[in-house]
């Protein structure tokens, strides 16, 4: 994906997700994969690479899209551009919530999130948002769910999930969101590959390793500092 975003700028979009931070990436194998495939310096470029992307995106200016969901501080979008980058994802405010928050059918308001940081979020709050900007839907990623995706608050909020047999502990399908230039949403699924077929992929993708610094120091060049906007509105 960073290559696709180097070649085409100004066609292809990258948005940071909660992983998309050293110190959790440092954790969960990112830094153990760059560190046994290559050396720690590719990893520190990376991490200065993710610190410079995007959080949030709006397509059309209807389809309001990020990785994680609402915040209590975010009253308006301007209050993403405002958040300066390069920056590293702290353990509480506008930015942590973007990437980390969850809604939550059983509550009204604002609430408590079991995984110990940020806010979860009730269809109120969400219907709130979204009228209060003239959004028509939120886009979000940060949970496995069975079937790919699944909608929430009448629709007006859909969590997609595109890794199928999640860390080969979860039975679930994965999912694509496709959206047309009248804003028709359609979804394409991805089927969990056998266990034969994961292994022979992943030795293929060990054989096609290769270094690329130089390209994420290009990167870095390409990533927009506004938040993106695409679509014809």
């Amino acid at each position: 994906m960073d290559t696709y975003k180097i070649k085409y700028p100004d066609k292809f979009f990258l948005l940071r997700g909660n992983h998309e931070d050293a110190k959790v990436n440092r954790v969960y194998g990112f830094y153990d994969e760059c560190k046994r495939r290559f050396n720690v310096r590719l990893w520190k470029t990376f991490s200065d690479c993710f610190n410079c992307l995007p959080v949030a995106a709006v397509v059309d200016e209807k389809i309001f899209c990020m990785h994680g969901g609402l915040s209590p501080e975010l009253d308006s979008l301007n209050r993403i551009e405002e958040i300066e980058r390069p920056t590293e994802i702290p353990d509480s405010g506008l930015l942590c919530d973007l990437l980390w928050s969850d809604p939550d059918p059983k509550i009204q308001g604002w609430g408590l999130s079991d995984r110990g940081v940020a806010c979860t979020f009730g269809v109120d709050k969400l219907v709130e948002f979204l009228d209060k900007n003239n959004l028509e839907l939120i886009c979000r990623g940060h949970q496995v769910v069975e079937d790919g995706y699944e909608f929430f608050g009448q629709r007006r909020l859909v969590t997609i999930f595109s890794a199928p047999n999640y860390c080969g502990e979860f039975d679930n399908a994965g999912a694509f969101l496709s959206i047309d230039e009248s804003l028709l949403c359609s979804f394409e699924l991805l089927k969990a590959l056998d266990s034969k077929a994961r292994k022979t992929v992943g030795t293929r993708a060990s054989h096609n390793a290769s270094t690329s610094s130089q390209s994420l120091s290009n990167l870095s060049k390409a990533i927009s500092k506004k938040l993106p906007r695409f679509g014809s509105g």
